[in-house]
């Protein structure tokens, strides 16, 4: 099957997601084992999350605390008793023969997201450890890789599942549910909600049914999306394909598929199981877990400004629009670095026009995050200030900017330093103006015939001759009022 598919209007979609979230943790989820990403191959291990036989797992109290944390932002309730099982399945990657999970008891039950303006369930979301990763190797032309590595540095890392209902009704609210959940995580600070090294990784259970049908149609398992644009790609196109099958009078088979950006369609990977082919039982080696309401309550206590009140603050309290106020969420390091800015200046438009545009493209031309620059909220103020009061000119502005970024320096001694004070002495840029209107006389005599138009040049020849430093304002009114002669 191959190209866009288009789907049919006589079925209704029904996507659930099952979201893994790798919690920020410094140690595995039942050892001592860091969690340090990129590290050599099989160094993050010991033999308790190697499955050596007679050790024993010890749970991470900080791993606890940060799924609590997320299940009340989530709006779940918390278990005052939980306990982890045995998920038994054999794969190269799983060193134990089993992992460790949690089935009839999860941390947190029964919560929703808004989105859409509709409210998506939330099943659970329960703690378990992650398994390790193959590393497909060698080469055998066409065929791919002829052996595969283990490596088990990933292996017990703690994971939050959070499983949705199958509430979604289209890839677009897929994708949004998807992107909130990332920012949320983010904001609490239990997940940097990375896609692509797959710290945060997301499967959506597509089917399709009837329109005013209430039966559940046969659902696929969709993996291997790694950005919020492939969810979104990869639903459509399982829709379209289930549509099509049903539509030539074929079966839907219940199967994991794998998603192929680059070909944009999915394949079979393998037949989905059922809860009861893991076989789960209670890990004998784990006491259940009571939690208190007084934990919870301090947990609660300790939660950090989640993105929809961050959206409704920066557009109360700043006067951002929606849009504005949107990016400045999105990107959560925009966000704060706003937040502290503010303390140093009242021109709050001003102040987000050049975070999101001039630095977002600086940070992007340079493959750089904010984090690794030395522009500091207070110098950024501080040159806002310096442009609202004429001292500088939007041109100056953007010319110190780099220098602000990389060296840290304050904007006025940059300003200083390059001699780029902004002149509004009137009878200096008068002079450069005749000069400018002397030496382009053909073009006088064009703008003074009605080619109008013709005016930005000469503004532009008095900036070039002033070196930027010439104030606009001053250079506007003086030159219209010379080439009215």
């Amino acid at each position: 099957m191959a190209g866009a598919l288009t789907t049919q209007t006589q079925y209704e979609t029904v996507i659930g997601l099952e979201v893994h979230v790798q919690l920020k943790t410094q140690t595995k989820l039942f050892c001592a084992c860091s969690t340090q990403f990129g590290v050599e191959q099989n160094q993050n291990t010991c033999p308790i999350c190697l499955g050596m036989p007679g050790v024993l797992p010890v749970l991470n109290r900080q791993a606890v605390e940060y799924g609590i944390l997320a299940g009340l932002a989530l709006n779940c309730g918390i278990a005052l008793i939980t306990k982890f099982d045995r998920k038994q399945y054999f794969y190269p990657d799983l060193p134990k023969g089993y992992q460790i999970s949690q089935y009839d008891l999860p941390v947190c039950h029964d919560g929703y997201l808004e989105i859409m303006g509709q409210k998506i369930r939330i099943l659970r979301a329960h703690l378990e450890e992650d398994a390790g990763k193959l590393v497909h190797a060698g080469a055998a032309g066409l065929a791919g890789s002829t052996h595969s590595l283990v490596d088990l540095n990933r292996a017990g890392v703690p994971l939050l599942e959070i499983v949705s209902q199958p509430d979604m009704r289209s890839s677009e609210q897929a994708r949004l549910y998807a992107e909130t959940l990332r920012n949320i995580v983010r904001y609490l600070g239990v997940c940097d909600g990375n896609l692509e090294e797959g710290s945060m990784r997301v499967e959506a259970n597509v089917s399709i049914r009837p329109l005013g049908s209430e039966t559940y149609g046969t659902k696929t398992e969709l993996k291997n999306m790694n950005s919020f644009r492939s969810i979104q790609k990869a639903i459509d196109y399982e829709v379209a394909r289930q549509t099509e099958l049903i539509d030539s009078g074929e079966r839907v088979i219940q199967e994991s598929r794998l998603w192929n950006e680059a070909t944009g369609t999915t394949a079979s990977m393998r037949s989905k199981e059922e809860a009861h082919d893991y076989r789960y039982f209670p890990d004998p080696d784990l006491r259940p877990l009571e939690i208190s309401p007084e934990w919870v309550e301090r947990i609660r206590q300790a939660m950090p400004e989640l993105p929809l009140q961050r959206l409704n603050r920066l557009q109360e309290e700043f006067g951002l629009s929606e849009y504005d106020a949107s990016v400045l969420v999105e990107l959560k390091e925009l966000g704060d670095f706003f937040d502290e800015a503010v303390e140093h200046t009242s021109h709050y438009k001003a102040l987000t026009n050049w975070l999101m545009g001039d630095i977002t493209a600086y940070l992007k031309n340079n493959h750089k995050n904010l984090e690794d620059t030395r522009l500091t909220p207070k110098n950024l103020a501080l040159m806002v200030q310096m442009v609202d009061s004429n001292q500088i000119s939007s041109a100056i502005a953007k010319k110190i900017l780099p220098d602000l970024i990389e060296t840290g320096t304050a904007p006025d001694m940059l300003v200083k330093e390059k001699g780029l004070i902004q002149n509004s002495d009137e009878s200096q840029i008068q002079q450069i103006c005749q000069q400018v209107i002397v030496e382009n006389a053909e073009e006088v005599a064009a703008f003074r015939s009605g080619k109008e138009k013709l005016f930005g040049f000469f503004v532009g020849q008095v900036m070039k001759a002033s070196r930027g430093t010439a104030n606009p304002e001053v250079v506007n009114r003086l030159m219209r009022e010379l080439l009215k002669g």
